[in-house]
């Protein structure tokens, strides 16, 4: 992991292990870009196009998905196994910032909508509602 107090605010990466049926449940946007290289299992994400259609692709191990800050989309785990992935965000602070306010409220067992909308308002993270169904034949980013 990369802290963005170690990169002057510019990157934070880290190692993403996301469980079965993980991922953030609805899509999102943010300013900061990200970029995803899958180590082990597959991650499936889901974009926006300039044009608002949605399209799907699931990304396997040793492929990289970069995603422009300013996308809407969301990335979840639909296998049955484990699905790794090294992770960068720049900059670095606001997913920092969210994932870090986002652990703790997990640990206090108060999970629920408002506290995730108010922690995710707070970090420039604009959650914007569930993903669309999408047939799996066209997976194309």
């Amino acid at each position: 992991m990369a802290a963005s107090s170690e990169t002057n605010g510019a990157l934070f990466a880290i190692h993403l292990r996301m469980h079965p049926g993980g991922g953030p449940p609805v899509m999102h946007r943010h300013d900061p870009s990200e970029v995803y290289y899958v180590i082990d299992g597959e991650f499936t994400f889901y974009v926006q196009d300039v044009d608002g259609h949605v399209q799907r692709r699931t990304a396997k191990t040793g492929e990289t998905v970069p995603l422009t800050g300013g996308t809407t989309h969301t990335v979840r785990n639909e296998s049955t196994s484990d699905a790794i992935a090294f992770v960068v965000h720049a900059p670095g602070a606001p997913m920092e910032g969210f994932l870090h306010a986002a652990a703790e409220l997990a640990a206090s067992g108060q999970i629920g909508m408002e506290p995730v909308l108010a922690i995710a308002a707070q970090h420039g993270i604009e959650l914007l509602g569930p993903i669309p169904s999408i047939p799996t034949a066209g997976e194309h980013l």
